[in-house]
């Protein structure tokens, strides 16, 4: 085995990713020397995630499958002062999931943090929806959370780190859409699956917790809300006025993953600007 420490230096990047500053030890660096894997962090949510966590002084696995944008995420952490490296893998595929989970530990010896996040959403009808996008939609956003956070609790429990398991789920997993059947199924089950592994791994001191957007402007669904009046619904909705950007839900999964959740696990988190509770 060839893992190296972790270490990162005291250069922070301020919560809107691309502006540098320095900060000190005691403003930050909450997760200081910990690693991190992050799914689907080549663009989006996923790499506001691995960027906020390199400002914070984690060593970040990026995890997809476009190594251009990947790479592009590891930039964009080593810019915030940390260490960074690309793991190409397909989540829903159990031997590659593994194969990443192995090159991670080989290359720092360890893991303390996972963040599901990697998620497709092709918006079609539910009457004319294939078992075949049904099944690619199922595969990547619930199996391929399970058989990360398998792989990933193996590791901890065999090394006796109290990590922290965290899942990007949505809002949809608890209200209903016509294009979205697959992805709200989907994102419900990975609520129950976050709230058993919670229970299961409670006893390894190991945290597993949720977060759930809303409305977030990412390429899932930029086309659309490029129409202004998708966009001004979603505003108004909202009672903070606003459709959420990336930056908004790195922060609380940062929570999630630090030391100020230690009694925290089975927890679903909405970050939706108040969309859900406004029923008007």
């Amino acid at each position: 085995m060839t893992n190296r420490l972790c270490r990162t230096s005291l250069l922070a990047i301020s919560p809107s990713v691309g502006t540098a500053g320095p900060l000190s030890e005691s403003e930050s660096m909450r997760l200081k020397d910990k690693v991190a894997i992050v799914t689907g962090a080549t663009r989006g949510i996923g790499r506001a995630i691995a960027v906020r966590f390199g400002q914070e002084g984690a060593c970040v696995a990026i995890v997809g499958r476009d190594q251009n944008k990947g790479h592009e995420t590891v930039h964009l952490v080593e810019a915030a002062g940390s260490e960074a490296i690309f793991v190409p893998a397909d989540v829903s595929d159990s031997i590659q999931v593994q194969a990443m989970v192995d090159a991670v530990v080989e290359h720092w010896g360890h893991i303390d943090i996972l963040v599901n996040n990697a998620a497709i959403c092709p918006f079609v009808g539910f009457l004319e929806m294939p078992e075949s996008v049904w099944e690619q939609v199922l595969d990547v956003n619930l199996k391929g959370y399970f058989l990360c956070s398998q792989a990933v609790a193996r590791v901890m429990v065999e090394q006796g780190i109290k990590g922290r398991i965290i899942a990007v789920s949505s809002i949809s997993s608890e209200f209903g859409g016509s294009q979205q059947a697959h992805y709200c199924a989907s994102k419900a089950g990975i609520n129950l699956l976050i709230k058993s592994m919670a229970i299961s791994l409670g006893p390894y001191g190991i945290t597993c917790n949720a977060v759930l957007p809303g409305t977030v402007e990412t390429d899932i669904n930029r086309d659309s809300l490029s129409c202004p009046d998708v966009r001004q619904y979603w505003c108004r909705r909202a009672p903070l006025g606003r459709v959420g950007m990336p930056e908004d839900i790195a922060g609380p999964v940062l929570f999630f993953a630090s030391d100020d959740s230690a009694w925290c696990t089975g927890s679903m988190l909405v970050v939706d600007g108040g969309t859900s509770v406004n029923l008007q």
